[in-house]
């Protein structure tokens, strides 16, 4: 998950992907926008944006189905 402090989109959506990678065994990483000028510069007006294996999957909300979906294939 790419965000920022301070965004409560961020802590919405670090809710939602939290729980389902918690109950599917998966990890995640979440990387601040703000230490990377080349992240921020190409995200900042998407965050928080999921990504999985690299592309993006989402941004501003996390639906907590549809990313189930895209991590279990199912």
């Amino acid at each position: 998950m790419l965000g920022r402090p301070g965004c409560h989109l961020c802590d919405d959506a670090r809710e939602v992907i939290t729980r389902v990678t918690a109950e599917l065994g998966a990890a995640f990483e979440e990387r601040d926008i703000t230490q990377d000028p080349e992240l921020y510069r190409q995200y900042a007006e998407q965050i928080p944006v999921t990504l999985i294996d690299g592309r993006q999957h989402d941004f501003w909300r996390v639906d907590e189905r549809r990313l189930r979906t895209a991590l279990t294939g199912r």
